[in-house]
């Protein structure tokens, strides 16, 4: 597998309103390969919202590198290495500027220089993966916030994006709205091999990547797989995070005394193992 990203012994500090500095993210290392779908969760001020404005060059380390396809992150490269990444943010509203939706997606197309037939065929293309096809003339605000969220992914994938950065993007959405994104680049991923990092503090969304990256005060907690992460529920816990609802359910049955096989992350999971071991009987 090809190496997309990697932070190398990473660190940035804010200054506070003394003047004395804030390390928001100390000495943070981390690789994500291609066709990886990667979970950097924690509480807030956690350091994972800093991380996301790093991988994308809206803030320079102080300290350690930044590597993105195998090249050290710099002011002099950062335009054309962002025209191969594509970004949606937490608040679907503050990322239109076009007066349509066909216009929005257009919008990174048109500043690229992407000639204007490509930029139709890719503008109808991006939304028919979204699925939002039949709303290329709709004004954005009218739209639901799941909906724009949809377009915001279309807009990322208009540009062919090799690396797809989440900061927050279902925090904002009610329930169904949330389930349509994350469903939606869950089939992406499968579909096209796109490389995700999803900063997020919603551990049921985490349960979809290949790997977690568990951030405290700054630092990497510990990186696993999903299993191997919610192993460690209680750590979880302590650091503010809510664990899964099946996993919540599952710790109070066996807290009560029914006996459960094995550790089960989704409600599909629990649900299969009441029925065949406790009322099928």
């Amino acid at each position: 597998m090809k190496e997309v990203l990697s932070m190398d012994n990473v660190s940035y500090s804010y200054q506070t309103e003394d003047e004395s500095a804030k390390k928001a993210v100390d000495g943070v290392s981390f690789t994500v390969q291609d066709d990886e779908w990667i979970a950097i969760v924690g509480h807030n001020g956690s350091g994972k919202s800093t991380l996301a404005k790093l991988m994308i060059g809206l803030l320079f380390p102080e300290e350690g590198d930044v590597n993105v396809f195998i090249e050290k992150l710099t002011e002099e490269n950062i335009w054309e290495i962002r025209s191969q990444m594509g970004f949606v943010f937490q608040n679907p509203d503050n990322q239109f500027v076009g007066s349509t939706v066909q216009d929005d997606v257009a919008f990174a197309l048109e500043n690229n220089g992407v000639p204007f037939e490509e930029m139709v065929t890719r503008v109808h293309d991006a939304l028919a993966q979204v699925n939002m096809s039949d709303f290329l003339d709709h004004e954005p605000h009218h739209l639901s916030g799941g909906q724009k969220q949809r377009v915001a992914i279309a807009g990322a994938l208009a540009l062919h994006p090799k690396l797809l950065i989440m900061d927050e993007a279902t925090s904002m959405l009610d329930p169904q709205g949330r389930n349509e994104v994350i469903h939606l680049v869950e089939e992406l991923k499968r579909k096209t091999g796109l490389t995700v990092i999803s900063i997020t503090h919603d551990l049921e969304e985490a349960l979809l990547a290949d790997r977690i990256i568990v951030m405290n005060k700054g630092k990497v907690l510990t990186i696993g797989t999903p299993e191997q992460i919610f192993a460690r529920g209680n750590e979880l816990e302590e650091i503010g995070l809510d664990l899964p609802f099946a996993l919540r359910v599952s710790g109070l049955l066996r807290e009560n005394g029914m006996e459960l096989v094995g550790e089960h992350m989704t409600e599909e999971e629990l649900v299969n193992e009441l029925w065949t071991s406790h009322f099928s009987k």
